[in-house]
């Protein structure tokens, strides 16, 4: 019996899960690095700088977002059918594709940033810098899309602790590239952009290595399989179907943020201090969505609803686990986390208003994020955007209907609106998916 086949037990699971929550971990450290050490040149412009130049480069590579997810369904379920060849094409596919939109960034940046600057206008000296930043990072597009498709590959073939290592290496080397350029070097912004730089590559060559397996073979340059045109149309419409989810979810949160913004400014920056909780908990699910994924993809590709039914239940108690830790969690500790997060008195007083809406959130949310890990698995993505249309439908409705009525209270309410209508939307197609497996 393979591994891919093995019994899917807690052991398994928590493997595959706990490396991710791990990762997640890491990635706000880096940010704040950066915020500081560009905040040791005294000048306020440098810090504006990194920060919009850093949402304009995330945002554009954000796009290509939907090649983790369906890296990890379609090599998961090559990988439950026994089928090698094919885990060795998808991770060639996906860095073809990478590759191609890296360097259409690289090649039309100026436009790129032009547009960029035309939706997000700053000063000019903010906007000189930023551009400095950009120009060097820019660079670095084809790494950074690539590591989508190695951590989707990794991921499907149950290697998170190489994307624990992956992300640690990365977000490691940048720190101390940071401290050395910046601050050392005295090469202020452009510092930090050619920290980040080096370590995207070196990020992606570690792993490639990772991914040794998948070029062990003949698989990596068969390129007959890699260029089918069936493979590459379902690939396609996989990856389209989750950037449309994803695009709605986005608007979603965003549209969220700026109501929250016509409630003034303590309640906007209240809401800004609560939404770190909401990170906490998407960092701590992730983990158990991404195992649902791996486990219930490897059961998809091998014909095995029995073996489906078992992932999603194990994967997903271990998910409801953590979101009760980290309700209980919030609820103890909540009102000191605002304390530490902002000294404004009107402040806290407000984030402590509202601080039910996400001690209840990982509650309330966490049949979502499990529903997305099985959908993606089994790569029923179609149904995944169906359901995420019905559901924004539903959440626009209880804006109209609840924010009127119950203010910020009722902002929160719609949001929690939105999480369990995904959940309602999903669960009640399951069966269906699990009957189509047979």
């Amino acid at each position: 019996m393979s591994e891919a086949t093995g019994p899917i037990t807690h052991a398994r699971v928590l493997k595959i899960a706990l490396p991710i929550v791990l990762s997640n971990a890491t990635v706000p450290i880096l940010g704040a690095v950066d915020t500081g050490v560009v905040g040791q040149l005294g000048e306020a412009a440098p810090i504006g700088a990194v920060g919009i130049g850093a949402v304009i480069l995330s945002t554009i590579y954000w796009v290509f977002g939907f090649l983790r997810m369906g890296t990890t369904g379609l090599a998961a379920q090559a990988r439950g059918a026994g089928d090698e060849a094919e885990t060795g094409a998808l991770l060639m596919r996906g860095l073809i594709l990478a590759g191609g939109a890296g360097l259409f960034f690289i090649l039309a940046q100026a436009l790129v940033f032009r547009g960029a600057f035309a939706l997000a206008p700053a000063s000019p000296e903010v906007e000189g810098l930023a551009r400095q930043y950009l120009e060097i990072r820019i660079w670095g597009a084809p790494a950074t899309i690539a590591l989508y498709a190695v951590t989707g590959w990794l991921i499907a073939m149950e290697k998170t602790r190489g994307v624990f290592l992956l992300q640690i290496w990365m977000n490691g080397l940048n720190i101390l590239l940071d401290l050395w350029f910046v601050l050392g070097l005295g090469w202020g912004i452009e510092g930090v952009a050619i920290a980040t730089l080096i370590a995207e590559w070196s990020g992606l060559a570690l792993g490639l290595w990772f991914c040794g397996s998948a070029f062990a073979g003949s698989q990596w340059h068969d390129w007959v399989r890699i260029f089918d045109r069936a493979r590459i149309k379902r690939m396609m419409a996989v990856n389209g179907d989750i950037m449309v989810r994803s695009v709605l979810l986005t608007v979603s949160f965003t549209t969220f943020l700026f109501i929250g913004a016509d409630f003034g400014d303590v309640t906007l920056a209240a809401n800004q201090v609560l939404i770190q909780f909401l990170e906490i908990t998407a960092f701590a699910l992730d983990g158990f969505a991404f195992s649902a994924e791996a486990l219930v993809g490897g059961a998809v590709g091998a014909r095995d609803p029995g073996r489906l039914r078992q992932a999603a239940r194990v994967s997903g108690l271990w998910g409801l686990v953590f979101a009760l830790g980290l309700t209980v969690g919030f609820a103890l500790s909540g009102p000191l986390v605002v304390d530490l997060m902002t000294t404004a008195p009107e402040v806290r007083e407000a984030a402590r208003l509202y601080l039910i809406w996400v001690v209840l959130g990982p509650l309330l949310s966490v049949a979502s994020y499990m529903f997305d890990g099985i959908y993606i698995g089994a790569t029923w993505t179609r149904d995944m955007r169906i359901a995420m249309i019905q559901s924004v439908s539903l959440y626009v409705v209880a804006l109209a209907v609840l924010v009127p009525l119950m203010g910020n209270h009722g902002l929160w309410l719609a949001l929690m609106v939105l999480n369990l209508a995904r959940a309602v939307t999903l669960g009640w197609r399951y069966p269906r998916l699990e009957a189509a497996v047979a």
